[in-house]
């Protein structure tokens, strides 16, 4: 006995294949598996039928589903017989209209992740959604993003509809297909940077490290071999209107420092550690270690509150910094290049500010 399907399911099967990008196949594959389980969990075969068609568990029946794509016809076979039960009609057509409503919400999924997949490492704009749990849920635009207490800036406040720069992190498999994003990440500062400065969305002005404690301070490690172009003039900008900008998408929470990078690691440890000068760096290659001196009255410049500069210094040039005070500027003589550079980065710093 035939049942024939709506022709309209027919029709939007078709429409929503070329419109989603959904294979025609696929889709009739899946309903035809789930038209077949419904039959089973309906109608189930009773043993005393097996028995006396002379069945045993070995020589069980043979369902399958004939679906006619073009005309929706709908038959359950049985070996070859046809046994669809009166009726069976409705059960299928809404069996393969939730099939095929599935497959849509899994295709266009899919293609989301995709598309974010390949924005991992970028920054976007999102707002808060909602809060689930000690998770915050982001809303990204076409999808919804997951941002886990660890990715969070400890100190800062995060309320319904507040719009926020994010870093994508990853695309989790652990519960489902997830986009894992991140307000603490370095290179938040870096996307941000690229935002801000044409210099870095160009290449012009190369970001070389950012090293952050996220919620108070950070420094950015910045280089150019295009003449003519101050890399740490570029990201703080006139007045310092660029680099502000970057602190008030962190929520005005974070110092940033925009640092000379160099070759010459006593160099570079020279400018990480503005906006002090005066430096006499000397350093242990082997065991990374640089020994800086300094005027007492420079110390706390070099250290920072509760150690940060200096801790970040030392997390940007990859050298353990140890600082040393001394009462005799006789004793303290660095090289012009170095002392030039200082000045130069203590200037474009107190315009960051």
């Amino acid at each position: 006995m035939a049942v024939v399907q709506r022709s309209e399911f027919t029709l939007a099967l078709n429409q929503v294949a070329s419109e989603r990008g959904v294979d025609p196949i696929v889709v009739l594959e899946t309903i035809k598996n789930a038209i077949l389980a419904a039959y089973h969990k309906d109608h189930p075969t009773p043993i005393s039928e097996q028995v006396q068609s002379g069945k045993t568990d070995d020589e069980e029946a043979e369902f399958t589903v004939d679906l006619d794509e073009q005309s929706g016809e709908t038959r359950i076979l049985e070996n070859g017989k046809d046994v669809t039960p009166p009726g069976f009609g409705r059960i299928a057509a809404q069996t393969a209209k939730q099939v095929l409503l599935q497959k849509i919400r899994e295709r266009e999924k899919d293609a989301i992740i995709e598309e974010y997949s390949k924005r991992v490492g970028t920054v976007v704009n999102g707002m808060v959604l909602r809060f689930q749990g000690p998770n915050i849920i982001v809303d990204i635009g076409k999808s919804e993003a997951v941002m886990p207490p660890a990715q969070k800036i400890p100190n800062e406040s995060y309320f319904l509809n507040k719009k926020i720069s994010v870093y994508i992190v990853e695309i989790s498999e652990e519960k489902g297909r997830e986009i894992v994003v991140s307000r603490n990440h370095p290179n938040l500062i870096e996307g941000l940077l690229k935002r801000e400065v044409p210099e870095v969305a160009s290449g012009s002005v190369v970001v070389k490290k950012t090293v952050r404690e996220p919620g108070a301070r950070a420094k950015v490690a910045v280089y150019s071999e295009t003449s003519g172009i101050d890399p740490v003039g570029s990201c703080v900008g006139q007045k310092g209107v660029r680099i502000q900008a970057v602190i008030d998408a962190l929520d005005g929470l974070e110092k940033i420092d925009v640092i000379q990078w160099s070759a010459d690691p006593a160099k570079f440890i020279t400018n990480s550690l503005s906006p002090a000068k005066n430096l006499s760096v000397t350093l242990k290659e082997e065991e990374k270690i640089a020994h800086v001196s300094a005027l007492k009255e420079e110390l706390p410049l070099i250290i920072g509150r509760d150690g940060q500069n200096v801790r970040l210094a030392s997390k940007l040039t990859g050298y353990n910094i140890e600082v040393e005070g001394s009462d005799e500027k006789e004793q303290i003589e660095p090289s012009t290049e170095v002392e030039e550079d200082s000045r130069k980065e203590e200037k474009s710093t107190e315009e960051a500010k």
